[in-house]
């Protein structure tokens, strides 16, 4: 898909959707179908299983199968996946992390099998697994061996796919959990030094080649609605990674050390109430990274307005890419060089953002780097600290936010009057077909090719070998996603990250501190009738990692007064139940956002119920429909919340009367 060649207009950057849902062969058809609506590259969106190492068949998966994104679990997959898209002529965005080296590894196999010269396979993998730990959860490994998939790719991709990103530095999910400008620049910026420091160090690309290395290290972040600061931080990111570039690395090429960014607008900005508002949400956020032309975004996604309430329908992503192209073609926005060139207001405050991401980067560097950061617990403990002030000034009014804390009052949206049908839903017997097909997979292989090529991958593994080739191997005979995830599993074991709850230093204003302090004395007497401390269970059940929301209950249910008992992410429904009857709490909290609320929140109520403990309320908050909301409480939820219900402490203090209701009706 060739840019326009006319030399009088900047070209427009590669215009995206992210997508993909229930199917390769369904979500193939939606890819054809926005190709030919003038989207310019393919942005691919994998299901929780798919990005977290398992198969449709897992018990983890259960409920997850083609709800946030496509399953890939073989090389078969990917065919269908890719099926009439010509692989040397897309450019191709793979959202995927933790399995980023097997993604890659079935995508060049089927590229190879259509004969497309690797040297013209365009796209990008995210491979950013620093910001996962931090942010959005789908890590497997732990950090160390995580770093060595990561360089593996790096040095591999050099050479053999030299037109290819084999790692987009992420700060988009690092906003979404709380950063602020300077902390989003600081550690998307730590993690670049992380991985190009163990890229050098490994001694895989000669020194005479590492600005090639440099040159393909892209970025994805997020852009938010204050639009002034948010173009004034692209502009100091451009001038923060080429100072590192020329002065760390010594890398002279100008071209080398331009930074190349991705972006996606902010969707976790987006509002549930009066979700009209969300188009101008979307059009002013995208200003943000294409009004400057010196730091203008290289390649746009943007969410549909609908992504509060669900998995949006393929009508709402062709509104957000006519949003893209109306811009880059009806206005003379590309016609001119860049628009604040010399503005002294925009220049203070790129310096002051520079100035403030420094310090960050250099305590971070102090520490031993953004590994170690991540192990110890400070960054993770950093953004639930700032997203807790965020959610402070949202809750106190400081902050507004149109049609939820302000302006309130509205019309009935003509946008939702199909209610239930105003999102697409993914088909239940989606995970069953999956299940089925995955399992008639494995047994029409050559079984005695697979275990050679897992047993050569647990070879590699052990040893310091690159392990692109071996991964290569496993995808050319049919090894799933979840043997290739195993193996490593086996070899570099598992690990869970720091929730940063524990860490957590929350301010109040003097209103929302006597809010807090009235709700902590109804706590303090409802422990006094029960007879003992209230105890809450925050649980993540299934793959979804998205845990800001779930950390910032966690956090102010301690600061009213609750025991909270937090153990992460990706939890099963079992484990769950087995922790809240062993630490005796008095109330189960569960956050969901990935659409599986229908499957794993019943299993946790049914447990309860199974273990004696059906007196412990069970209360839900998610991205969860009407609908939906009315099933899970006919199956025993005492109580669902959704984004539209912000204030945290009258929540805390509704769990508060759930609880003593249960107790009374229980004596």
């Amino acid at each position: 898909m060739p840019y326009p060649s006319d030399r009088e207009r900047d070209r427009p950057w590669v215009i995206r959707t992210y997508a993909g849902h229930s199917s390769a062969e369904k979500s193939n058809a939606l890819y054809r179908r926005n190709l030919a609506k003038g989207q310019t590259g393919l942005s691919v969106a994998f299901d929780l299983p798919t990005q977290t190492g398992y198969d449709p068949d897992d018990e983890l998966a259960k409920g997850e199968v083609g709800r946030v994104g496509v399953p890939v679990s073989h090389i078969g997959d990917m065919r269908a996946l890719f099926d009439g898209i010509p692989m040397a002529e897309a450019n191709t965005s793979m959202t995927i992390n933790a399995p980023a080296m097997w993604l890659l590894a079935l995508y060049v196999a089927v590229a190879d099998e259509h004969s497309a010269d690797r040297t013209r396979l365009a796209g990008t993998t995210q491979n950013d697994i620093v910001k996962e730990y931090l942010s959005r959860g789908t890590y497997v490994f732990p950090p160390g061996p995580s770093m060595r998939l990561i360089t593996d790719m790096v040095a591999w991709s050099v050479t053999e796919l030299p037109r290819w990103n084999p790692i987009n530095i992420c700060s988009y999910h690092l906003q979404e959990a709380g950063a602020t400008p300077e902390q989003e620049l600081a550690y998307a910026l730590c993690t670049a030094i992380a991985v190009l420091d163990s890229v050098r160090d490994s001694g895989q690309v000669p020194p005479e080649r590492f600005g090639d290395v440099v040159g393909r290290i892209s970025f994805f972040v997020n852009a938010g609605l204050r639009f002034v600061e948010e173009m004034c931080k692209m502009r100091a990111f451009a001038r923060l990674w080429d100072d590192i570039t020329r002065e760390r690395y010594g890398v002279q090429d100008p071209k080398q050390r331009r930074m190349r960014y991705g972006v996606q607008v902010n969707s976790l900005g987006l509002t549930e109430a009066q979700p009209e508002n969300n188009v101008q949400r979307i059009v002013l956020e995208m200003l943000a990274v294409t009004l400057s032309r010196d730091a203008r975004a290289r390649a746009v996604q943007l969410p549909a307005w609908n992504e509060a309430l669900g998995l949006p329908r393929p009508w709402d992503q062709q509104w957000a890419l006519r949003m893209q192209q109306v811009l880059a073609y009806e206005t003379d926005l590309l016609e001119y060089e860049d628009l604040f060139a010399g503005s002294h207001v925009v220049e203070a405050k790129v310096a002051e953002l520079v100035e403030g991401a420094r310090a960050e980067i250099d305590r971070v560097q102090e520490m031993g780097g953004a590994v170690a950061a991540v192990e110890s617990g400070y960054m993770k403990g950093r953004l639930v600290t700032s997203l807790a002030e965020r959610r402070r000034r949202m809750e106190s009014g400081e902050t507004v936010v149109v049609g939820v804390n302000r302006f309130d009052s509205t019309e009935p949206s003509p946008l939702q009057a199909e209610g239930a049908a105003a999102i697409e839903t993914v088909d239940p017997a989606t995970e069953a077909a999956a299940i089925e097909a995955v399992r008639a997979w494995r047994a029409g292989r050559d079984a005695a090719a697979v275990q050679g090529a897992l047993d050569a991958l647990r070879d590699a593994a052990k040893t310091d070998t690159n392990l692109m080739e071996a991964s290569l191997a496993c995808a050319r005979v049919g090894v799933t996603t979840g043997e290739w995830s195993g193996v490593l599993r086996e070899v570099f074991g598992e690990f869970r990250a720091p929730t940063g709850v524990g860490a957590a230093v929350v301010s109040a204003d003097e209103g929302a501190a006597t809010e807090i302090a009235a709700v902590r004395e109804r706590v303090r007497a409802a422990g006094e009738e029960i007879g003992s401390k209230l105890r809450m269970l925050v649980g993540k059940p299934g793959l979804d990692g998205h845990s800001n929301g779930a950390e910032q209950v966690a956090v102010r249910a301690r600061d009213v007064g609750f025991e909270v008992v937090y153990q992460g992410i990706r939890l099963t429904p079992s484990q769950i139940v087995a922790a809240a009857v062993q630490e005796g709490v008095h109330v189960v909290g569960l956050s969901v956002l990935s659409g599986s609320h229908l499957e794993v929140v019943p299993a946790v109520v049914d447990g309860l119920r199974a273990a004696g403990a059906d007196d412990v309320p069970v209360i839900v908050g998610g991205i969860i429909p009407p609908e939906d909301a009315a099933v899970l409480r006919e199956r025993g939820v005492a109580a669902v919340f959704t984004p539209k219900d912000y204030r945290l402490t009258e929540m805390m203090g509704g769990i508060v009367d759930l609880v003593l209701a249960a107790h009374r009706e229980g004596r």
